[in-house]
């Protein structure tokens, strides 16, 4: 599933606000739509870094055939493996995988930079989701609205989304 239109459009707004060698994670890549809202957000400049992960290979092919600027860095892998490796802090997170929202939120929320910004979609449960699906999302929702170290905000927008910002 590609990311919602809506949340596309959001996602460009909050990367076109980033400070200079601003820093994005997006986990769950897909074939790239997200990634090409954040890339349409931050164009022209080039002095952000995206980095993006997709642990589905042929998912992952898709994305990697796309014209990307030298500033996104493309990774297959799984995302908790990556965020472990990786090291520091993100101004900006968008949180599109299993891994990373149903599994291991809480390293997410550690790599987000003070004042950083976590986006996490798919919040409206749909009439099709499986009990447990139903369980996941309403945890991710709990966590993220009572974390002391964020203040987030759910929005009623494309596939439902939570907005949170880290405390310094």
């Amino acid at each position: 599933m590609s990311s919602d239109p809506a949340v596309g459009r959001l996602l460009a707004v909050l990367a076109a606000q980033l400070p200079g060698d601003g820093r994005v994670l997006e986990l769950g890549t897909g074939a790239g739509v997200g990634t090409a809202w954040i890339v349409s957000g931050l164009l022209p400049r080039t002095d952000a870094m995206v980095l993006t992960v997709e642990s589905d290979y042929q998912t992952a092919a898709l994305a990697v055939r796309g014209d990307w600027p030298s500033f996104v860095e493309l990774r297959r892998g799984d995302a908790l493996d990556v965020l472990a490796r990786t090291g520091g802090t993100f101004d900006l997170i968008f949180a599109d995988a299993p891994e990373g929202k149903w599994h291991g939120l809480d390293q997410t929320i550690a790599a987000l930079a003070p004042h950083g910004l976590l986006i996490v979609d798919d919040m409206t449960p749909l009439p099709e989701w499986t009990d447990s699906h139903r369980a996941a999302q309403e945890r991710v929702r709990r966590t993220l609205l009572a974390a002391p170290e964020l203040t987030s905000v759910e929005l009623a927008h494309g596939s439902g989304v939570i907005l949170s910002s880290r405390h310094t």
